[in-house]
């Protein structure tokens, strides 16, 4: 069970409007985490699309640490100070969108397209997908791909049995760097508790 976003909403189901969004207090929120923790209602406890600074604010008050951080993570947005930071606090990282979630119709990525990752690909014989995943799994978090097409689902299964040589796995740190899940449905000058894309990722943009 984790915290998805780091924001707050009023109760029930509602839409992304301004207007729906309420001032957060994550404490209050993972004390009750917690409770469901202890419960033994939830084996583990967790986190998502946490900055850095806001995951070290939790870890300053947390009884029980977040298990996971579940963040936006492939070539194009490597996270490398987070990445740091939640070894260093033995909090496991979690990437979705490994592949940039392509076909997506309310955003346009191009991970995929990536020149150097298309020459990686075809110097170990394998798709850009691939490549894209298994470069997730050599930077030692997991990955969560998504399809629903059942030959991409098992072509993203055979990561296991190969791996990137380092002098190619060193090319990904010349990809430009850019993040596609902004989370401005979360940001209003009004309303809320982030009134910036930069406050809600405290700089991490």
């Amino acid at each position: 069970m984790k915290i998805h976003w780091p924001v707050r909403m009023i109760k029930g189901p509602v839409d992304f409007k301004p207007e729906n969004l309420l001032p957060v207090d994550i404490p209050c929120t993972w004390r009750a985490m917690e409770a469901l923790y202890d419960s033994g209602k939830a084996r583990a406890i967790g986190v998502s699309n946490f900055s850095t600074k806001k995951l070290a604010d939790l870890l300053e008050v947390a009884r029980v640490p977040p298990a996971a951080n579940q963040v936006e993570c492939h070539p194009s947005w490597q996270q490398t100070n987070l990445h740091e930071f939640c070894k260093a606090k033995r909090v496991h990282l979690s990437g979705y969108s490994p592949l940039g979630s392509p076909g997506t119709k309310w955003i346009e990525t191009q991970v995929l397209r990536n020149p150097i990752l298309n020459m990686v690909a075809e110097k170990v014989g394998k798709t850009p997908a691939q490549v894209a995943i298994r470069w997730g799994l050599q930077m030692g978090h997991s990955v969560v791909p998504k399809s629903t097409d059942e030959a991409r689902i098992k072509e993203n299964f055979d990561v296991f049995d190969w791996s990137i040589a380092q002098h190619l796995f060193a090319r990904f740190t010349e990809l430009e760097q850019g993040r596609f899940f902004g989370g401005e449905c979360f940001v209003h000058e009004s309303f809320g508790h982030y009134k910036t894309v930069e406050k809600l990722w405290d700089g991490d943009v």
